[in-house]
């Protein structure tokens, strides 16, 4: 394996901070902290958030994650004066967070405006292998001239949320001359959460303390000579817990005996062991591309750094965020994107993962089996927006219309449903790649009965046939419809997974049997128009369509919006994101490759991309129907969602599930990689300007590694597994190398066609 490349960020512009500081965060899956600067400038937005931590700060508000104490910010004086790049000269810059070791570097020479230089190099980590921990480090060297240098930092608890606080100062402390610790209490008194943090430079120097408006700082005050290197060394423990579950006095005494113990190593130390666990994280997983576009690889790596950061593979009882650990968008809540586009990266690399983000929704299985009673239904309907319970967490109301003065009533909570199935496809997607029986058996099954149960009762009889009615689809431009074709679909690929399960596994519930065997004989399923087409719903084919050219240029800025009220946008054949694509893309063996590519050419003239998961999937079903260069142009577009020039395209966090979305766009799509009827199939088709893709593949327990290039692949298999190339059964024992027209070429083993040899 070669080495995850840099990510590197440009000259200084404070027009680009936020952008930067999510797209550079650390984190390790239970911490995450943006990358802020150390010095303070006025639109920058700090950050550091721990999963699962959710507050509502009052009356009117909804649970958001939390925005944390600060320990990153420090106020720098250099003969005096305060450093910021807003003055001075900047004579030299670099930037880079390293993906191998999830290290974030800044080097810099400065010129102050009394003309003194100054070398500056900041570096910072969250550890992989201790996760409460993060470390960091500043360096200041003069050049040319001795210099008085002041530090100040600490933990600064006036950040919040964008104005609103969750947090009550409940103790603050200093211990000795280096060590400071505040414990915090959210304002429900639920939780606790205590910040340690050790501060000290490599060199005499004077320290005093301050604690006061919500800042706890050490300032320390030294005298550097020429040449000299002033190293401040900080480490911060950052601990939380149910208030019921340990007292504030042993939480607090917890947080220094471990940051003591880090103390005694250093930076560089823990910087080395952190390290060494990314470096087998990434033998684990890299997908590494050779492209004649060094972006792939950048992309590739990006998305798979930031899908490590952002899950809580620690605890199953936290989920995903829509921003992953790296801002306050969306709140912090969990979506579908979760089950759709994040899940399947750790299914097929860490299958446990895997099965904690399903347990997450196990965990909070009453709260939405109490939604479904609340509205009249049976089984449980799961929140559109969900934090750490399983409550409803979606606002009631958007934004003011600009156009009409008015709140948008917000319409997911109430119809986009499908989340529902979603969650048992992904339920039951677990099972096809482990057989995981244990799961299976209790946890999976209960969330397939208790899914099918709410659709079930969710129909309405129209003369005998079941439908649907009042739904919104993954489109979400199109809302409150009858017969939504992904919705009813996937609800009746839902019951059916139940029914045979339920089966499976002896289920003696004769009621629940006959329900469902009624439901999937008399649910009503959009059928094919003779042109091939899949209607989206009972009335999307009777709706005018518009030229949309303009607003597909700007896409993801939902332009459309300024021109057009929902309502009206409502009446037209508009579609924010794949929504038939999509159900061609989750149940890929009901649909031809000819329906496949009539209704991707269809939808997509259709389609703006006003969300950021929208071109990932075009991308993939394109690439089954035979187009890899149209394929690859959707993936690169999807991957420049963050990445790409726009200053400001993820201030408040990137995209997470654009990430995963990413990895799926190569796997799925280039590598042709799809689950059908259970079974595992690929078929390559790799852009023009891709020489070779090789990616590890976990499958029923075995561990695969699979390298492709335009003619042939090769694939090693730790224990014999079956799959499909091309149409055609394979079944490896070891490592064989195949031409891609079909035929397989042994390479210290043998390759058999199930039943016999070939």
């Amino acid at each position: 394996m070669s080495k995850p490349v840099m990510l590197s960020g440009p000259d200084f512009c404070p027009h680009s901070l936020n952008k930067y500081a999510s797209l550079m965060a650390t984190g390790n899956g239970y911490l995450g902290c943006r990358a802020s600067h150390e010095e303070a400038y006025t639109h920058q937005t700090r950050g550091m958030y721990l999963a699962g931590l959710y507050h509502r700060s009052g009356k009117g508000e909804i649970n958001e994650i939390v925005n944390l104490p600060d320990v990153i910010g420090v106020d720098i004086l250099l003969n005096g004066a305060l450093f910021s790049l807003l003055s001075g000269t900047l004579e030299s810059w670099r930037r880079e967070l390293d993906f191998a070791s999830g290290e974030l570097t800044r080097s810099i020479i400065w010129r102050a405006p009394d003309g003194a230089r100054f070398a500056i190099e900041c570096r910072r980590f969250a550890s992989a292998e201790q996760l409460p921990l993060l470390a960091m480090s500043l360096s200041i060297t003069p050049l040319g001239s001795d210099a008085t240098v002041t530090l100040s930092t600490g933990i600064d608890a006036t950040v919040t949320n964008h104005g609103r606080q969750h947090l009550d100062e409940t103790q603050v402390r200093v211990f000795g001359q280096h060590l400071l610790q505040g414990i915090y209490t959210t304002q429900d008194g639920q939780s606790h959460v205590a910040v340690s943090t050790h501060c000290s430079v490599n060199r005499d120097a004077q320290t005093c303390f301050t604690a006061k408006e919500r800042q706890l700082m050490q300032h320390t005050h030294v005298q550097v000579k020429a040449g000299e290197c002033l190293t401040l060394e900080k480490l911060t423990w950052v601990d939380w817990t149910d208030a019921s579950d340990v007292s504030l006095e042993t939480l607090g005494q917890q947080g220094i005996h471990h940051l003591n113990a880090c103390v005694s190593q250093g930076y560089d130390a823990l910087l080395a062991q952190s390290g060494a666990n990314w470096h087998r994280w990434w033998q684990h997983c890299r997908v590494e591309v050779d492209s004649l576009n060094a972006d792939d690889q950048r992309a590739l790596d990006f998305a798979l750094y930031h899908l490590r950061m952002m899950t809580p593979a620690h605890d199953e009882r936290c989920s995903i965020g829509a921003k992953g650990m790296t801002g306050e968008g969306y709140k912090g809540h969990v979506f579908w994107d979760t089950e759709v586009f994040l899940l399947p990266f750790h299914l097929f690399t860490y299958p446990d993962i895997a099965r904690n983000l399903l347990r997450y929704r196990w965990h909070n299985l009453a709260g939405a089996q109490e939604k479904a009673r609340k509205n009249g239904w049976q089984g449980a309907l799961f929140p559109w927006e969900s934090a750490r319970s399983g409550d409803e967490e979606t606002p009631e109301f958007a934004a003011i219309n600009i156009r009409t003065g008015f709140r948008q009533k917000v319409a997911s909570a109430l119809a986009e449903h499908h989340l529902v199935a979603d969650i048992a496809w992904a339920v039951v997607m677990y099972w096809n790649a482990t057989g995981d029986e244990h799961f299976m058996s209790r946890e999976g099954l209960t969330l397939l009965l208790e899914t099918a149960r709410f659709w079930m009762s969710r129909t309405t009889d129209v003369k005998g046939r079941l439908e649907i009615h009042d739904v919104i689809g993954p489109d979400e431009y199109t809302e409150h419809v009858n017969n939504n074709a992904f919705t009813n679909y996937m609800a009746y690929y839902n019951v059916a997974q139940a029914l045979h399960f339920a089966r499976r596994y002896g289920c003696e519930d004769a009621a629940f049997i006959q329900q469902a065997e009624h439901f999937l004989q008399s649910l009503w399923r959009p059928e094919l128009q003779e042109d091939g087409i899949l209607p989206q719903d009972d009335t999307f084919l009777s709706k005018p369509a518009i030229d949309l050219t303009a607003y597909k240029a700007k896409a993801g800025k939902q332009t459309i919006l300024l021109d057009y009220s929902r309502a009206e946008v409502n009446e037209m054949q508009i579609l924010k994101q794949a929504d038939v694509v999509m159900l061609t893309y989750m149940l890929p063996e009901l649909f031809t490759a000819k329906v496949c590519l009539s209704n991707l050419q269809f939808y997509e003239a259709r389609t703006i991309h006003d969300s950021s998961l929208s071109k990932a999937i075009h991308g993939i079903v394109a690439a089954r129907c035979g187009n890899p260069e149209q394929s690859y142009q959707f993936w690169y577009e999807g991957a420049q969602i963050d990445l790409g020039d726009d200053p400001h395209s993820c201030d408040d966090g990137i995209h997470a599930a654009a990430t995963g979305a990413i990895w799926l766009g190569v796997i799925q799509g280039f590598a042709g990689l799809s689950v059908r009827n259970g079974e595992l199939h690929l078929a390559p088709a790799l852009p023009k300007g891709w020489k070779t893709l090789t990616f590890p593949l976990h499958w029923q327990g075995s561990e695969m590694l699979i390298s492709l290039s335009q003619h042939h692949a090769t694939i090693r298999s730790s224990r014999p597994v079956t799959l499909w190339l091309n149409t055609k059964p394979i079944v490896i024992d070891g490592e064989y190398t195949t031409a891609l027209s079909g035929f397989f070429f042994p390479d210290n083993g043998t390759a058999t066609t199930p039943g016999g040899c070939e």
